[in-house]
């Protein structure tokens, strides 16, 4: 049998009878995975993408099995706009979110990203927002709704599949979700998992997110579905975890010596972890964990801590 990563290419990949990956490499900023499951003519669909031009040719490709099985239901697994920007092209389906998902979509629509695009923070924010953010277009694009709102876990039926809504959050985002269907073995993490590219601590706290790899784990799976980055297995779901206990406990040393949140993802050795995509990350992680380790923490905010990662991935730290 191949590694779970030995065909990470883009498109639609059957994983197990009925059920497909949709894959997007390099799986770094805004290049997120979703999925597709179908059963007795019907469909649910499990996130869509950064904007409509890149959810449009998903759904075309899934269009050999959607003609047949339409989708009834859109789950998505969190509100970052690369996993639901693209909700308003799905139409006739009920879309399900977890409540605090509902509530966080409200915080940065579409519109706030193409304004952010727009500004201007300087010269190498701007190149930093451009590399990761240029190749997506944030117009026109109407703010995703919710229909059906959930807390811990929901069960759907759709055709003959059963399949588990699971909430894991907060951790990357407030209101995380789990994608579980059991009889196949498939399970489809969002962003609770980022396969060869470093984890965004957007909320936390680490322990939650750890028990959210814990409970992935306790599922055996035959196949993982991360919301970005090729699929995997249990050794990739605990490399996540690692990271993120790696990151807390560095921190707690470094804030415990008096260091800034800024000077300790300076300081911070990656050691293998630079080997993974955005490592500069680091610096969010780190913000999120002084948040974590000290209430009174006091954040840069989004746009400063988008600067502090220019200034380290273009100034090669």
């Amino acid at each position: 049998m191949s590694s779970p990563s030995s065909n990470y290419s883009k498109g639609l990949h059957e994983v197990a009878d009925g059920v497909f990956a949709y894959l997007q490499p390099d799986g770094g900023w805004g290049w997120s995975n979703a999925g597709l499951a179908a059963s007795n003519g019907t469909s649910l669909l499990i996130d869509t993408l950064f904007d409509l031009k890149l959810t449009q040719e998903m759904l075309g490709a899934m269009a050999q099995v959607t003609a047949s099985n339409p989708i009834g239901t859109l789950v998505n697994t969190h509100a970052n706009g690369d996993h639901c920007y693209g909700n308003s092209l799905v139409s006739n389906a009920e879309v399900v979110a977890s409540e605090a998902s509902a509530h966080e979509m409200d915080e940065l629509p579409p519109s706030g990203l193409a304004a952010m695009m727009k500004a201007d923070f300087g010269e190498v924010t701007n190149q930093y927002l451009q590399e990761s953010f240029g190749p997506f277009s944030f117009d026109n694009i109407d703010p995703p709704t919710v229909d059906r709102t959930f807390s811990g876990e929901l069960r759907l039926d759709v055709g003959d599949n059963a399949i588990d809504l699971i909430e894991v959050g907060p951790a990357h985002t407030a209101g995380d979700v789990l994608v579980h269907l059991p009889e196949q073995g498939v399970v489809f993490t969002g962003d609770i998992l980022f396969i060869n590219g470093t984890p965004i601590v957007w909320n936390g706290p680490v322990s939650n997110w750890t028990a959210a790899c814990d409970r992935i784990i306790d599922m055996d799976c035959s196949v993982i579905v991360p919301g970005h980055g090729p699929l995997t297995d249990a050794a990739g779901v605990r490399a996540v975890g690692g990271y993120l206990e790696f990151v807390l406990a560095e921190s707690k040393i470094r804030h415990a010596a008096g260091m800034t949140a800024t000077e300790a993802a300076r300081d911070i050795d990656l050691g293998s972890y630079t080997d993974w995509i955005d490592w500069e990350r680091i610096v969010i992680n780190v913000d999120s964990a002084y948040s974590e380790i000290d209430p009174n923490h006091e954040s840069p905010g989004v746009i400063g801590l988008f600067t502090q990662m220019a200034e380290m991935k273009l100034g090669h730290r």
